[in-house]
């Protein structure tokens, strides 16, 4: 299990050809609690970069990007009826979507969780 940070606060944790992503504690943090996310369908693919879904909080409303490329086989619809649970869990039950990632080497440009601590202090 590998997890890997972007410097937008995106976090994407392999798990054989699945990576799951989310966004950071830290951009918790910046975005306040959480009101609302915007999933993407089931079946879409988006490329490294792409918008894939968007948080609404109590401060502003932010877009979340792709950190690898692949297609969404599972959205989390948990976290669209109770999205304080990405307040609450961001590195566990708040992820938000599953994709069968298409390229493992597009990893290697994403921070390790030293990399990014330091990216964030």
């Amino acid at each position: 299990m590998t997890t890997r940070f972007t410097k937008d606060h995106e976090w994407v944790r392999l798990e054989g050809d699945v990576a799951f992503i989310g966004i950071t504690q830290y951009a918790t943090e910046q975005l306040g609690d959480v009101i609302s996310v915007e999933l993407p369908d089931v079946g879409k693919s988006f490329k490294k970069g792409d918008e894939i879904a968007v948080v609404d909080s109590v401060k502003t409303a932010a877009e979340v990007y792709a950190p690898v490329s692949g297609e969404v086989i599972e959205v989390n619809d948990g976290i669209e009826d109770a999205p304080q649970i990405v307040n609450d869990e961001p590195l566990a039950g708040g992820w938000f979507v599953k994709l069968k990632i298409a390229d493992k080497g597009e990893l290697d440009g994403l921070m390790d969780e030293a990399a990014y601590a330091k990216h964030i202090s």
